[in-house]
């Protein structure tokens, strides 16, 4: 059997590498090195320029034009990037990217609102919203607003839509919040939306609103409040759909200690509420005296049909109706009028004579 020779590379034959082999590089001269270390410097600082341009020199210097722009909870640096140079507001997302990962920011990014335009760098941008300087936006939540009323409210300060708001106040909180652990599965988070002044970032969204509102009234309902309404034996649950009524009824902290008296006095024997703020909660009306045939509506809050509490709170109530719920002051009054003045009365018939006098 014969065998063929295999033929192996001879590395030797490439003349170039022999000679690479051989050199002295010790003998290249300084010009030469010079030019090389110019050219490698020259690079370097164009590298450095170019990057520089796309991070610190805005799209368009002369823009006039403002946008507001929303950064959502939970959105990625990439998502962000991406939007801004779909909207022209930066001219790379690569670049507004690079800055955030080569300045350990790519995580930072903050939700919120925020004024931007292209006249803005891409550092600008991104500094913005790393140290979240974002539009403040305030919201006044009055007492005696309900949940239909916050979420109108919220809806045209474009903060989200009243439906969606409806929604997140129908959720359930008290996995997360004890005082809520007394009220039925059924009932939403009426009257227990704090009424206050927020400062918000606009960018919360109805979740973040609902809880906002929710853990103000945590601390609102101090310690204190609490030991009270438990020493006596009633729950929180009761105190603020009591408060929530007062808050519709009377003005003013006297009247409604007042007129707490009176209603807690009815409940203690047996007689129906007769409020007309319950009523027009079922209908959305906001009757002073309600019609007969509204009395009438077959509805758990409806304190004319059915003795007792109404199914849940009516509003949001202040403070000041739920110290009045905890601290009603006695009296031998059955009734009052709360139009404007309010009058109270010891008798039906004197009611009467009060309600054709101030009322008919």
């Amino acid at each position: 059997m014969f065998f063929k020779k295999k033929k192996f590379l001879d590395l030797s034959s490439f003349r170039w590498l022999n000679q690479a082999k051989n050199k002295d590089f010790s003998k290249i001269s300084p010009k030469f090195l010079k030019k090389i270390m110019l050219w490698t410097g020259a690079i370097l600082l164009a590298f450095f320029a170019f990057v520089s341009f796309e991070i610190y020199f805005p799209l368009n210097p002369t823009s006039h034009e403002t946008i507001t722009y929303t950064v959502q909870k939970g959105w990625s640096d990439t998502q962000i990037a991406n939007d801004l140079q779909k909207l022209r507001i930066i001219r790379s997302s690569f670049f507004f990217k690079f800055y955030l990962i080569t300045s350990l920011q790519h995580s930072s990014l903050q939700a919120g609102k925020y004024n931007l335009s292209s006249r803005m760098s891409a550092y600008q941008i991104a500094k913005a919203m790393t140290h979240g300087d974002a539009i403040s936006e305030t919201l006044v939540i009055p007492e005696g607003w309900d949940i239909e009323d916050i979420g109108k409210y919220l809806e045209s300060k474009q903060i989200c839509k009243q439906d969606d708001f409806v929604k997140a106040a129908s959720k359930d909180y008290s996995g997360e919040f004890d005082f809520l652990k007394d009220k039925p599965k059924d009932i939403g988070l009426e009257g227990f939306l704090f009424p206050d002044t927020y400062k918000v970032s606009g960018a919360e969204g109805c979740d973040g609103i609902v809880l906002i509102m929710i853990s103000n009234f945590d601390k609102k309902l101090t310690p204190e409040i609490r030991e009270q309404i438990a020493s006596q034996k009633k729950t929180i649950f009761d105190i603020v759909t009591m408060a929530s009524m007062l808050e519709k009824e009377v003005k003013g902290l006297t009247d409604k200690k007042i007129v707490a008296g009176i209603l807690w006095k009815r409940l203690s024997v047996g007689m129906p509420l007769q409020l007309d703020c319950t009523v027009n909660y079922i209908t959305g009306k906001s009757d002073p005296g309600v019609a007969i045939k509204d009395s009438k509506i077959d509805s758990p809050y409806n304190t004319y049909k059915y003795k007792g509490l109404p199914k849940g709170p009516i509003s949001s109530p202040g403070m000041d109706s739920i110290i009045a719920a905890l601290n009603p002051t006695k009296t031998a009054y059955w009734f009052y009028l709360g139009d404007g003045i309010t009058v109270y009365s010891k008798t039906a018939e004197e009611h009467a004579i009060n309600r054709a006098k101030y009322l008919d």
